[in-house]
């Protein structure tokens, strides 16, 4: 006998209930990981370390890597181009579902930019009472189960900010929601450690290639809200936004000894240019 399930009001045989009576480890656990990229000039910035940053991850949460990278690569390259966008934000997502077998969504919707204001303002940040538990499997792994993130960045958006702070158990800086965190003190670059708890962000790797190849030293570690307000001026990173100054946190201004931002807009300038020419 088939077993019967309760749906939205209804009992229902499992099989007529949908995807929803599955209880497959991606819907029971959220157990799966995704990717957001940029296309734009018909390429996607560091798109080899957003496939590897994934094909890794799934082998560490024992989900089985559905293709090849490059046979993988020509989906997504051709979910693009038939949706027909210049400019575009991509996700990839892949689902455990029972066994062996993945689910692999590619989704691909027109990108629309902050504007060239919101940039030179930059972003106000709310600290999220939420905690990131550093010593958690998946704190430097971009997976689906994104309720921490996601709670923070709403509560700070109702409180009328653009992004949400987030400290690890132990009090030190971890990322914001939705990005990568870096400030600058004394014309030397700091930013949060994975020890502390943050995503392995591809665009905060792509601030350490553009520091190594001018000769600037960027020190990751424990850093708190004090050093961050006692920063010249900080930013933040995602592969969506690239590059974003941090222009206060909690409503107190980052920044007030060097307002002119001399390494946000270098780094912002050098990102741009990634977009433009490809990596």
């Amino acid at each position: 006998m088939e077993k019967i399930v309760f749906l939205n009001g209804k009992f229902l045989p499992q099989s007529q209930a949908g995807p929803a009576a599955a209880a497959t480890p991606d819907l029971l656990y959220g157990w799966g990981l995704f990717e957001t990229m940029r296309w734009c000039n018909n390429k996607i910035v560091h798109f080899d370390r957003h496939l590897r940053r994934i094909k890794d991850s799934s082998g560490f949460l024992a989900i089985n890597f559905p293709y090849p990278l490059a046979r993988l690569r020509k989906h997504i390259e051709e979910t693009v181009k038939i949706n027909g966008f210049c400019d575009a934000c991509v996700r990839l997502t892949i689902l455990k579902k029972s066994g062996k077998i993945t689910d692999t969504l590619i989704t691909v919707k027109k990108y629309l930019p902050f504007s060239i204001a919101k940039y030179r303002q930059g972003f106000s940040c709310a600290v999220s009472p939420l905690k990131q538990s550093e010593g958690s499997l998946l704190a430097n792994l971009k997976t689906t189960n994104q309720i921490l993130s996601k709670f923070s960045y709403l509560a700070a958006q109702d409180k009328g900010f653009d992004e949400a702070i987030i400290l690890n158990n132990r009090g030190y800086l971890a990322e914001a929601s939705r990005s990568n965190i870096f400030f600058v003190r004394d014309n030397e670059i700091f930013t949060p450690a994975l020890e502390c708890g943050c995503l392995d962000g591809i665009t905060r790797k792509a601030v350490f290639d553009i520091a190594e190849k001018q000769g600037i030293k960027v020190y990751p570690g424990n850093f708190t809200l004090r050093d961050l307000g006692a920063a010249d001026e900080a930013f933040l990173t995602n592969s969506l936004m690239g590059i974003m100054p941090l222009r206060s946190v909690e409503n107190h201004l980052v920044g007030k000894r060097s307002p002119q931002r001399k390494f946000t807009n270098f780094f912002m300038e050098k990102y741009n240019l990634l977009l433009r020419n490809g990596s």
